[in-house]
């Protein structure tokens, strides 16, 4: 089994560490965000080089015009199953907005957080720069606090979602780099510091609670 993102199994296979041409399964996770990367070139490319017979099984949260031209491409005759609604959370989690203003955005959230009932959070800015601002904001509040965003090396990252994960960190401060592609179990609370510009944004933000069948807020 190889899991891996295109660029570097196109590594692989260039140094020739990597064979597909016994490959019997092939799936493609994440489609429209392959896409949104510019990954498709590379995907292609990968495509080529296995099987033609073979299974293909392709996962994605939305079905633009994009996805479908993908499907197309690269599945024959395909079977289409679709869960849930489209643009809809899940049901579990309760959703709930304050209004305030800017200026009291820093101290609304550091009460939010500062409440029992939160065990874990993510909290998303709009950009790299706030994720530090606010990460930094909640540590010399005593809040076990740590970002991650594209800024940060892959190590960072890693650490970052491991200590995560562990409890080490109560609350992570992040971008939209986390909002999808991320299962981290039991996030009591996600919070959007800033509210992204699109819907599906919002949806896969929040999805990161309420995993699995648990409950979960959401608040902006």
């Amino acid at each position: 089994v190889v899991v891996a993102c295109p660029g570097r199994l196109i590594d692989h296979l260039e140094r020739g560490t990597v064979r597909l041409d016994r490959i019997e399964l092939v799936v493609i996770d994440e489609a429209d965000r392959l896409l949104d990367m510019g990954f498709l070139p590379q995907l292609r490319r990968i495509m080529r080089m296995v099987p033609r017979r073979r299974q293909t099984l392709m996962f994605s949260s939305t079905m633009a015009a994009g996805v479908e031209q993908v499907a197309r491409e690269f599945l024959n005759e395909p079977a289409r199953v679709t869960i849930g609604q489209a643009s809809t959370p899940p049901s579990s989690i309760r959703q709930a907005i304050y209004p305030v203003a800017v200026s009291d955005k820093d101290a609304v959230l550091i009460e939010v957080l500062k409440g029992n009932e939160v065990e874990s959070a993510i909290v998303f800015t709009r950009t790299k720069r706030r994720a530090e601002r606010v990460a930094k904001l909640l540590v010399r509040n005593r809040i076990r606090a740590i970002a991650i965003h594209g800024d940060r090396s892959q190590s960072q990252r890693t650490a970052a979602l491991a200590g995560f994960r562990a409890g080490a960190y109560r609350v992570m401060v992040a971008t939209d780099v986390a909002a999808r592609g991320l299962d981290i179990p039991d996030v009591s609370h996600v919070i959007n510091f800033d509210l992204p510009d699109a819907t599906d944004s919002y949806i896969h933000r929040i999805g990161r609670t309420a995993r699995m069948g648990k409950l979960g807020e959401a608040l902006s």
